[in-house]
């Protein structure tokens, strides 16, 4: 029997609109703080709020996407998004003080919210069924290239260019999106007007899938872990004396997933969601606790590959098991669900790692994610991993 096709036009086209404004986040997420400080003489807690309030817009947002698609349609709340995204960007060279950077940066998230949230949608409908866990492999790898490429590009401008550059990069990222957009060939599908009819009415499953809850709490505790790496991991690496590994340490991270998506994916698909999961949570504590121990460059970037693995597999396994689990009519509902947890974890990430920091150290701080990370195989195990020793299926 022949498999169904995966790279159809939407898809290419979705996965693509998924970059292009994951790049533009990741290209001001490095030098916005730095920004405000040099532009405006910000504090370095205003500099930081400027940072973190775009995931509190981002949040806010898909708070109401899973609804917005279900009333407007999958192609016209990315439009919506898309659009937000490009007149946020292009406000940025509009800006002339740190209140107005905090707005943009919060209506920027809010752009990319509604983003996000339709192109991941989009992409758990375009995907055959049978072909879920790879497709959303592939699809989530655009994340994975704008985490490499994006600080990157970031860095690279904000040390040889100006900050001018960087917003007009993240301008024709946006503005590329804008124009793909109209050229996918979604229609308003049955699924989305029956999701508005079942939806009226303020209740909170109107705004949360409760299927997707469990395994969404697995991923806000992982990302919890990650987003600390992610944070510190330039500060960590000036006083281990690793500035020059630590440079390569998200191209080895990005490698890595690259490599292992194709075979994660198919696994998925053939053997179910506990085949994959329990290892990749053993790869990424494993990863974090060679990274809290590390002198070495070799050690530092062996520390990225095994993050990078376990995380990897982590994010796309079970974007894909709230993909299999959900109802397609809540499918836009699912997706926010997700995002939401991640952005939790992503947000309180930061703040529980400097805490922790100031009493046990950079090396103490990273050995309790660790901890944290290896824990995640009960909360796996207990919130879904029992419950569903099989393959997940709709």
């Amino acid at each position: 029997m022949d498999r169904p096709v995966l790279w159809a036009r939407d898809f290419v086209l979705i996965t693509l609109e998924n970059l292009l404004a994951a790049l533009n986040f990741y290209l001001l997420m490095v030098v916005v703080s730095q920004y405000a400080m040099k532009r405006f003489g910000s504090s370095p807690a205003e500099a930081g709020l400027s940072a973190s309030i775009f995931v509190v817009g981002g949040l806010f947002a898909r708070l109401f996407s899973g609804k917005w698609i279900g009333r407007w349609g999958y192609k016209r709340t990315l439009l919506v998004g898309v659009i937000v995204s490009l007149v946020m960007t292009l406000s940025y060279f509009a800006v002339n003080s740190v209140l107005v950077l905090l707005a943009v940066r919060f209506l920027h998230g809010v752009g990319f919210g509604i983003t996000t949230t339709a192109t991941g949608t989009i992409a758990a409908n375009t995907v055959p069924k049978e072909r879920s866990g790879e497709g959303i492999g592939y699809f989530s790898l655009s994340q994975t290239i704008a985490t490499a490429v994006g600080p990157f590009i970031g860095m690279f401008l904000s040390r040889h260019g100006s900050f001018a550059m960087i917003f007009s990069a993240c301008a024709v990222a946006s503005g590329i999106g804008m124009l793909l957009s109209p050229f996918l060939s979604l229609r308003q599908m049955e699924s989305a007007r029956l999701q508005h009819e079942v939806m009226k009415g303020f209740k909170l499953d109107n705004f949360i899938e409760p299927k997707v809850i469990p395994i969404s709490i697995v991923c806000l505790f992982i990302y919890v872990c990650y987003s600390s790496v992610v944070t510190f991991l330039t500060a960590y690496s000036q006083q281990i004396h690793l500035e020059d590994a630590a440079g390569f340490f998200f191209i080895v991270y990005a490698a890595v997933i690259l490599v292992s998506r194709p075979i994660t994916g198919r696994l998925f698909d053939r053997k179910g969601e506990n085949s994959l999961m329990y290892p990749a949570i053993l790869l990424f504590a494993a990863g974090m606790l060679l990274f809290s121990q590390t002198h070495h460059g070799s050690t530092l970037l062996l520390a990225g590959a095994l993050i990078g693995l376990g995380f990897g597999v982590i994010q796309s396994v079970s974007q894909a098991i709230a993909v299999r689990m959900t109802p397609q009519h809540r499918m836009g509902m699912a997706t926010s669900t997700y995002f939401i947890f991640s952005d939790i974890g992503m947000g309180i990430g930061p703040l529980i790692a400097g805490l922790a920091m100031s009493f046990a150290g950079y090396s103490g701080m990273y050995l309790g994610m660790a901890i944290v990370g290896a824990g995640c195989l009960a909360v796996y195990y207990t919130l879904h991993g029992r419950l569903h020793p099989g393959l997940t299926r709709r």
